[in-house]
C-alpha cells in the first residue's frame, strides 16, 4: 500500500469540494481545498481595493496575506471567512483574480509544500496540470451548466443566501471562459486524467467511482 496525490480539476459547480472533502474522509487523507485559498485572496484584494490589473499591487499585497485551515474554518489572517469567501461578489471577481500569475505562482508555492508528505486530496482547476503533474490519480470533473446551477443555488440557500438561477447560470458559464481562455494555467484536462460527468450521478456515486479509482492506485503493486 502507497501513499498519493489525488488531484481533481473541473468546472465551478461539478462538486469538486464537496467530493473531495468525501473521498479524503473515506480515505483517511488530508483534505486541501485550494478554491477557497483562491476565494480568501479575491475577498483581501476586493476589500482592501487592490487592483486586479496592474501586478505590483498585488505583489504587495499578497506579502500581507495568510491563509490557513483549521477545524473546517478557513482563516484569513487569522478571521474565520468560510461564509464571506462563498458570497457572489466573490464569485464574480475570483476568475480574475485566479488569472493573475504572481496569485497563482503565490498559491501553488503553498500548494506543493503541503503536497510534499502526500496522502492528500487537492481540488481546483490547475491541480493537475500544474500543482501537481505527477499526481498518482487526476480527475476532471465535468456537468452540464443548469446542473450546476441548480446545485450552487441550493449550496448557496444552506448559507442562507438567496440568488436567482439564472444569475447563477450566467456567473457559472463567464467563469468557464475565462477559466479556460485566461493565459495563465487555464483550465484544461490533465495528461492521463479520468473524465467524470457528474450530470447525471448521485453525489454518492461520483465519491464512489473516485474512491475505487484512488484504492486500485494505492494498492497497486
Amino acid at each position: 500500500m502507497r501513499n498519493i496525490i489525488i488531484a481533481i480539476d473541473g468546472y465551478s459547480g461539478t462538486g469538486k469540494s464537496s467530493t473531495a472533502k468525501v473521498v479524503a474522509k473515506e480515505l483517511e487523507y488530508t483534505y486541501i481545498d485550494s478554491g477557497a485559498m483562491y476565494r480568501a485572496v479575491t475577498l483581501y484584494f476586493l476589500e482592501n481595493n487592490v487592483s486586479l490589473v496592474q501586478s505590483h499591487w498585488a505583489n504587495e499585497a499578497l506579502e500581507k496575506i495568510n491563509i490557513d485551515f483549521q477545524g473546517g474554518q478557513v482563516l484569513l489572517n487569522g478571521h474565520d471567512v468560510s461564509h464571506d469567501i462563498r458570497t457572489m461578489k466573490v464569485n464574480q471577481a475570483v476568475s480574475k483574480v485566479s488569472a493573475i500569475k504572481e496569485v497563482r505562482e503565490f498559491l501553488v508555492a503553498q500548494q506543493r509544500r503541503i503536497g510534499e508528505r502526500k496522502s492528500i486530496v487537492m481540488d481546483g482547476r490547475d491541480i493537475g496540470t500544474v500543482v501537481f503533474p505527477d499526481a498518482e490519480l487526476k480527475v476532471f470533473m465535468t456537468a452540464n451548466s443548469r446542473v450546476r446551477a441548480l446545485r450552487r443555488q441550493a449550496e448557496l440557500k444552506e448559507k442562507g443566501i438567496e440568488e436567482e438561477l439564472n444569475i447563477i447560470e450566467q456567473n457559472l458559464v463567464e467563469r468557464d471562459e475565462q477559466d479556460t481562455s485566461r493565459a495563465e494555467s487555464p483550465l484544461i484536462r490533465a495528461e492521463g486524467c479520468i473524465d467524470i460527468d457528474t450530470s447525471d450521478l448521485t453525489f454518492d456515486e461520483q465519491v464512489g467511482k473516485i474512491v475505487e479509482l484512488a484504492n486500485e492506485k494505492i494498492h497497486a503493486s
